[in-house]
């Protein structure tokens, strides 16, 4: 774990996560593939899969809230996630929204025998579980902050070396679930310090999200993947195992592994304001934040005039630019 979350994990939290449904997550990652690439600041950090997130993100919600549903739902919530995550969004051209990947996790939860016989047990629906968006401290509407958006924000300001575990606990011990300015419940801040401490690392994150290589990155590889696919190499439903049987699969072809071999040895990004060249790609993605809300305050946004710039000058950041990965000297 990149951090440590005090409180006992729940014994129905360790069974549901024991399901094969979820060990399969232990082998898809958070970086959307970024890290298989020889690009510097991806390719040295810690390993950090979607099961790690998931089970941190339902310890979360019950830290929060002490509620089984919630907490499973919030468990469940990456489930359908397929290898390298975002990556098959950008492969359906779904890059700008990221919503693709999100189908699926009502019918792989219904399937699962083992689920199942722990919900029957426990006297909770598939429904109750399959839509986290139904619990607003397990998930809500960007810019708000969310125990999904808190993880995962968490794990990579450290992952990134923006911050360290000893900060990501403290900005833990601020934490309360209080009414917004809406009177939804949400995750918030009891000090406006450390949400300041909070938000800096959060864009610093942001950015790497949107960043040239991390879109080329992600373009680069929904490509390949794209057209081994067409090439009959890899299935639609190859992309919902795990990341080393699709690498595995690619690899038993000498073409195939040297296109997967040269995309992971890119270590350098190219940019032009004008497309050099028919391998070069342009791709607008998702622009990730969050604006957290203090308790008596509001949000960060309304109170620290630094902040808001900082944010809307990110949100400004123009991604209108054509780029090309390359191994450095070729």
């Amino acid at each position: 774990m990149l951090y440590e979350i005090q409180e006992e994990i729940p014994l129905f939290l360790q069974e549901a996560a024991a399901s094969r449904q979820m060990q399969r997550l232990k082998n898809v990652g958070m970086n959307c593939g970024c890290e298989y690439t020889s690009l510097p600041g991806f390719c040295t950090i810690a390993c950090y899969s979607r099961f790690e997130h998931s089970l941190n993100t339902a310890r979360l919600v019950w830290h929060f809230t002490h509620n089984e549903k919630m907490s499973l739902a919030a468990l469940f919530h990456d489930i359908a996630t397929p290898v390298f995550a975002h990556v098959i969004d950008f492969m359906h051209g779904d890059a700008l929204k990221q919503e693709t990947t999100e189908k699926g996790t009502a019918e792989i939860i219904a399937d699962s025998r083992e689920i199942q016989t722990l919900l029957h047990r426990d006297g909770i629906s598939t429904n109750e579980v399959s839509n986290y968006h139904l619990y607003p401290v397990a998930d809500n509407d960007s810019p708000k902050l969310s125990a999904d958006r808190l993880e995962y924000t968490l794990g990579n300001m450290i992952n990134y070396g923006f911050s360290d575990a000893d900060t990501a606990v403290s900005i833990l011990d601020d934490l309360i679930v209080g009414r917004n300015e809406e009177g939804e419940d949400e995750i918030m801040f009891s000090h406006a310090e450390k949400a300041q401490v909070f938000a800096q690392a959060m864009l610093q994150c942001s950015k790497v999200y949107v960043s040239d290589e991390d879109r080329c990155a992600m373009e680069t590889l929904a490509r390949l993947l794209k057209k081994a696919i067409e090439a009959g190499i890899v299935t639609e439903k190859d992309l919902y195992q795990d990341e080393q049987h699709v690498i595995s699969l690619l690899c038993t072809d000498s073409y195939w592994k040297g296109q997967w071999q040269a995309y992971c040895s890119i270590n350098e990004v190219l940019v032009s304001e004008d497309k050099q060249g028919d391998d070069w790609f342009k791709v607008i993605a998702k622009k990730r934040r969050i604006d957290p809300y203090i308790l008596h305050e509001g949000r960060l946004s309304k109170i620290d005039q630094n902040f808001q710039n900082q944010m809307d000058q990110y949100l400004k950041t123009s991604q209108d630019v054509w780029l090309k990965g390359i191994h450095h000297g070729k």
